[in-house]
C-alpha cells in the first residue's frame, strides 16, 4: 500500500487554474457575442416594439 505523494502547492494551483477555465467557459456563453449578432438582436427588439407601439390605441380621457 502505497499513496501518491502529492505537492499540496501544485495541487491547489492546478485546481484554481482549473475553476477559472470553467467560468470563462461559462462568460464566453453568456458574453461571447459578436458584434453583428448585437446589432441584429437590437434591430429585432426595435422592430417589434415599433410593432407593439403601433397596435396601442391611444384614448383622450385622463383616467376620470
Amino acid at each position: 500500500m502505497r499513496a501518491e505523494i502529492v505537492n499540496l502547492r501544485q495541487f491547489r494551483k492546478k485546481q484554481a487554474r482549473s475553476e477559472k477555465e470553467k467560468q470563462a467557459e461559462q462568460n464566453r456563453i453568456s458574453f461571447g457575442r459578436t458584434k453583428a449578432e448585437k446589432q441584429l438582436t437590437h434591430a429585432l427588439n426595435e422592430k417589434a416594439d415599433k410593432a407593439h407601439r403601433s397596435g396601442r390605441i391611444e384614448t383622450d380621457d385622463d383616467g376620470a
